[in-house]
């Protein structure tokens, strides 16, 4: 479970990185986009791997959920669960449902059309009819409509909440407590704020400058 929130964390980073060049520069933004899309180790092995990571994230999260559930049944002389952890954490199973719901919606948006283009349709150009890349089109197409930036901009917001929680409860699975610890929950308390943030302000660019 750990070793997967890490996994995931990393991909989410250079998710972020990526798409943060559209802020800046649609060319970059394009070229980068169709590497990421058409170089073969990629596309046939880095991101079969990360689908089965997402897969095996939340398949954990729900089974960990289920234990816990069958765990608490037990009857205890006393059990103050909010004096006893946080909300994140008590509340780690429905953020996630709220994130797989979003993953839903940006497949939809994003990697359902991308595989229709390229392996369905067999246009691996990137390209539109008038010969330019179509990447920086279509994310800003997306944010056209106000209610799907508002559904992104919540969904961030739950990630936000998993990840506070989450980044610390995986160094602390993998046995880190020691003198670095003060440092990694620092580290990891400004990584679950930044990157949803940086999310949302891509997300209400492209809204306000479509």
């Amino acid at each position: 479970m750990a070793l997967s929130a890490f996994f995931l964390m990393i991909f989410l980073l250079q998710h972020f990185a990526i798409n943060l060049l559209s802020v800046f520069s649609a060319d970059t933004f394009n070229e980068v986009s169709h590497f990421m899309g058409t170089f073969w180790v990629i596309q046939y092995l880095m991101q079969p791997v990360l689908i089965f990571g997402v897969i095996f994230h939340f398949v954990m999260g729900f089974v960990l959920e289920i234990k816990n559930n069958k765990a608490r049944n037990i009857s205890y002389a006393k059990n103050n669960g909010a004096a006893n952890s946080t909300w994140m954490s008590r509340n780690m199973i429905w953020s996630g449902a709220a994130i797989l719901a979003f993953m839903g919606l940006h497949f939809y948006d994003f990697w359902f059309p991308e595989i229709n283009t390229k392996y369905i349709v067999g246009d691996m150009s990137g390209q539109l009819a008038n010969g330019e890349f179509r990447y920086f089109e279509e994310l800003q197409h997306k944010f056209v409509d106000l209610w799907r930036v508002v559904l992104y901009v919540i969904a961030f917001v739950f990630l936000a909440l998993h990840l506070l929680h989450g980044f610390s409860s995986a160094f602390q699975s993998v046995g880190a407590n020691n003198k670095y610890t003060k440092g990694l929950k620092g580290f990891g308390k400004a990584y679950a704020i930044i990157i949803p943030l940086g999310f949302i302000f891509i997300a209400l660019f492209h809204h306000l400058n479509h």
